[in-house]
């Protein structure tokens, strides 16, 4: 085995990254699920770090594959990369390649193989950095043995993942035995009890994915933000108007000479296109100033496009009809991924701005391609772009719900001449000293040398495992009539939910849609719900992501025809349909006006004569929504309990309404606040369950948390 390096005085730095497809050239990103980010950034990193001064050698630690169905790149023991920077392969019990969740058997052969090999060739490395579970896992074993101090990066969380499998329809079980997510998880939180530091790349990953482990010590944790390719995202050069991507978005507009608005993301609903376009549309002045660019994926056909996709362009097309926005928006249906580059720069040179209006943005790597490219950017206040516009100064944050900020900052920077000369020029600098492969090794280097010089203590905290690997209760509130109301309770409301997440998931159930929902939990400074059920139960969503449940939208699907119900309503006297932001594809609201229409019942008879099987729920007197026959809070409720394995008696709901009674009814502990309307939920006083609080709103419900000993005991009282 080549042992060959130029030997310089300096750090000796051992990255572990053992899955995947890792070599120095045309690396295969893509090919699968184990061969994507992470393997692209391990190699990159240990480059950039050995054209560090302090650094001797970096030798980057992985699997060594004999197999016939991968290159023979990957069967080499050594791969040089630079003077003092080489791929090593170490041999494992089993040299097919295997995808990661099937490595978990073979680690500690991998682990006594390296050890092996330091021993053999004389090796200390002044400090081991893992990079994701099975890493951290040989990292965890190899710290002990060796002494030497353990730096990790999670690159991705067991608990953030199974949260999105839940969320696509996988049940547990399944998930347990395809991803052996159980092991994935001790090892995580292994590797977090040891390691001396742990490497993020934003803030927001840190409080709101590490947070969910035992093992989650804050103080050991750094934001170094990754680096990104400065070669291929820069500053025009003057010729990009002559691109084809710059004839395919100039096909749509009347004037392309406009300065440009542009977005580029996924075609999700999380990413908020659709908002953006009505904020456009909503501003005369905003459509004189510029042109909006929407780059939403690559399609054919939308309708040959999986159903969140599909919503999303439809309701584009639908919002760009509405305003009448045809010559003033492009939405081109194809792109290459050089042509990305590309339209940044062409929105640069046409003096506009780079927006992120999306609805949660954990890093926002578009933000920095923006701001390499010379080109300002307006984005969400949440996450990555937090972090993004402190450091590079080059834009504004917006609340992305209110359109009013939206139009504002767009107009703002685009009017602004000078202004914007300067945010384009800080936007380079910024990315230069922060987000650069030079700029994150040198910041790298800052967090581990006093690891490795003992010069900054490792304080651990006093930590204890929970009894179970998963949370094992939750507490559900409706918002306007159960939570919210008083804000002086909120606070307190606030920090037990935070002071309890690791044992207990928090959830919203809500009768309003996704964007209004968050646009109130915003305003009141809550902690973001681990589950939202919103538009009376015909939607969930998961986790920071706002992971839709698509399983949930599949299952309640069945015999829904909305247009055959309003057909049915549409000229019942005493009801008229509520205004388009309550309106969803699961949901019609409607105002009732007792005095002049029908009794809930015969509405109910006439839906039932015409064959609509729907559920109707009538709420504060006023309201009345249909819904799928198998969507209702409480059905969504019981639902995620199935999914997530959480018991209904560990299930606190609070309501205060009619619309929250099935959510109340059966095994759930419960709480009705003292500010329920009228007399909608007396009928359920008789049932064991249920407590009628005698405080309002969040009062009320920390009133039935201390009344149920929820977090101690999660036991009904004998009273």
């Amino acid at each position: 085995m080549d042992n060959s390096t130029t030997e310089k005085k300096g750090l000796h730095l051992l990255l572990i990254s053992i899955h995947g497809l890792i070599r120095g050239h045309d690396l295969e990103l893509g090919c699968d699920a184990d061969t994507g980010g992470q393997t692209k950034y391990v190699v990159e990193l240990a480059r950039a770090l050995g054209q560090q001064q302090a650094v001797a050698r970096v030798d980057l630690v992985t699997r060594r594959l004999v197999d016939k169905t991968v290159s023979t790149d990957y069967c080499h023991h050594i791969e040089v990369l630079a003077d003092n920077v080489r791929i090593v392969r170490i041999d494992c019990a089993d040299q097919q390649y295997l995808p990661k969740e099937q490595l978990w058997d073979h680690l500690e052969n991998f682990s006594d193989n390296l050890l092996a090999y330091l021993h053999h060739h004389h090796l200390m490395p002044d400090v081991i950095h893992s990079h994701y579970a099975d890493a951290g896992y040989v990292g965890t074993l190899l710290s002990h043995q060796l002494s030497v101090p353990l730096i990790h990066t999670g690159h991705s969380l067991g608990r953030s993942k199974r949260s999105r499998l839940l969320a696509s329809g996988v049940k547990g079980e399944e998930i347990e035995k395809r991803y052996n997510m159980s092991r994935r998880i001790e090892a995580e939180e292994t590797t977090l009890g040891v390691a001396a530091r742990v490497i993020t790349s934003t803030n927001q990953e840190i409080d709101e994915q590490y947070g969910l482990y035992d093992f989650y010590q804050p103080n050991k944790m750094r934001v170094v933000p990754p680096g990104t390719d400065l070669v291929h995202f820069h500053p025009p050069e003057g010729n990009e108007k002559q691109s084809a991507i710059a004839n395919e978005i100039n096909r749509f507009l009347t004037d392309a000479d406009k300065p440009m608005i542009l977005t580029i993301s996924r075609p999700d609903h999380r990413k908020n296109i659709v908002t953006l376009i009505e904020a456009y549309g909503a501003s005369d002045e905003l459509q004189q100033m510029a042109n909006l660019v929407i780059i939403a994926g690559n399609r054919d056909d939308i309708r040959d496009l999986e159903a969140g996709s599909q919503e999303v362009l439809t309701g584009l097309l639908l919002s760009i009809d509405q305003y009448d926005l045809y010559g003033k928006v492009a939405y081109p249906k194809h792109h290459l991924a050089d042509d990305v580059s590309v339209m940044y720069r062409l929105a640069a040179l046409s003096g506009g701005v780079f927006i992120n209006p999306a609805l949660t943005e954990p890093f926002g790597l578009t933000l920095i391609e923006a701001a390499a490219s010379g080109l300002p950017i307006v984005a969400t206040e949440d996450g990555g772009p937090l972090d993004i516009v402190s450091n590079c100064k080059n834009g504004y944050l917006i609340d992305p719900l209110d359109h009013t900020q939206i139009i504002k900052q767009l107009r703002k920077v685009i009017s602004e001449k000078q202004k914007w000369t300067i945010l384009a020029a800080n936007g380079v600098a910024g990315v230069n000293n922060y987000y650069s492969w030079q700029g994150h090794a040198e910041t790298y280097l800052k967090v581990i040398k006093p690891v490795i010089e003992q010069t900054e203590p490792v304080i651990r905290m006093k930590l204890q495992r929970r009894s179970r690997l998963y949370r094992n209760r939750a507490i559900f509130s409706d918002l306007d009539q159960s939570l919210l109301g008083d804000p002086a309770d909120l606070p307190a409301f606030s920090q037990i939910i935070r002071d309890n997440s690791r044992c207990s998931s928090f959830g919203i159930a809500t009768g309003r849609r996704l964007d209004s929902a968050l646009k109130l939990i915003k305003a009141s400074k809550m902690p973001l719900p681990d589950t939202l059920v919103t538009s009376l139960g015909t939607e969930i969503y998961y986790g920071q992501y706002l992971t839709r449940d698509s399983a949930w939208t599949d299952h309640i699907d069945y015999l829904w025809r909305p247009d055959k119900v309003r057909a049915l309503l549409n000229d019942i006297p005493g009801i008229r349909l509520q205004q388009k932001i309550e309106q969803s594809r699961y949901k019609i609201g409607y105002f009732y006006d007792a005095a002049q229409a029908p009794d809930i019942d015969e509405i109910r008879q006439l839906l039932l004569q015409h064959e609509q099987t729907v559920n109707i729920v009538f709420s504060f007197g006023q309201f009345l929504d249909i819904i799928p026959v198998r969507a209702s809070k409480g059905l969504a409720l019981r639902w995620y309990a199935e999914q997530w394995d959480i018991p209904l008696e560990h299930i606190l709901v609070a309501g205060g309404s009619g619309a929250d009674e099935d959510m109340i009814r059966g095994n759930t502990l419960a709480v009705i606040v003292a500010n329920r309307h009228n007399e909608e939920l007396s009928e359920l006083i008789e049932l064991d369950r249920v407590y009628y609080a005698k405080q309002p709103y969040a009062a009320g419900i920390l009133e039935a948390i201390n009344y149920y000993d929820f977090f101690d005991r999660c036991q009904v009282p004998d009273d």
